[in-house]
């Protein structure tokens, strides 16, 4: 199936990245609250963070196209085609500027900056991530795999 031209409209690949966003966000936000909660060390708190987001932007995926009738292998292997690249390129943008704001990996729950960093970290994340979806949706991959199962 050809996804290129109309498939791949800047409208559909904010709606994607919006959509991975959503995971993400759940997920990197609950592994820094946790992390952040219980004083682990900032490695750890950005393991668990990562992880979450990950399965958080997954699962999202996935209980999408179970709902629309495809069985859990065949599910799983689209949420990871249609996803990975775009939560990757999500989390790294993210978690690069909350590590390089300064006290943001020190900062608690409380702190405005904590706060700012991480909320800012994806919002640069979704602009970045926009037109890397784009790109794989005008060629039938990343979303597009999804989206055929909708």
């Amino acid at each position: 199936m050809d996804h290129t031209d109309h498939h791949a409209s800047w409208g559909t690949a904010a709606r994607a990245t919006l959509h991975c966003l959503t995971g993400c966000a759940v997920g990197e936000i609950l592994g820094m609250v946790i992390g952040t909660a219980l004083a682990w060390g900032n490695a750890p708190t950005m393991v668990l963070a990562i992880a979450l987001a990950f399965l958080f932007g997954y699962s999202f995926t996935l209980f999408s196209v179970v709902r629309s009738g495809l069985d859990l292998k065949s599910a799983v292997k689209v949420a990871l085609a249609a996803d990975t690249v775009s939560i990757a390129v999500m989390e790294l943008v993210d978690n690069g500027i909350i590590a390089l704001t300064p006290g943001a990996m020190d900062a608690h729950l409380s702190d405005g900056l904590f706060w700012g960093a991480l909320l800012g970290g994806l919002a640069v994340a979704f602009v970045l991530t926009t037109p890397v979806n784009k790109w794989m949706i005008g060629r039938g991959k990343g979303h597009a795999v999804a989206h055929a199962h909708h």
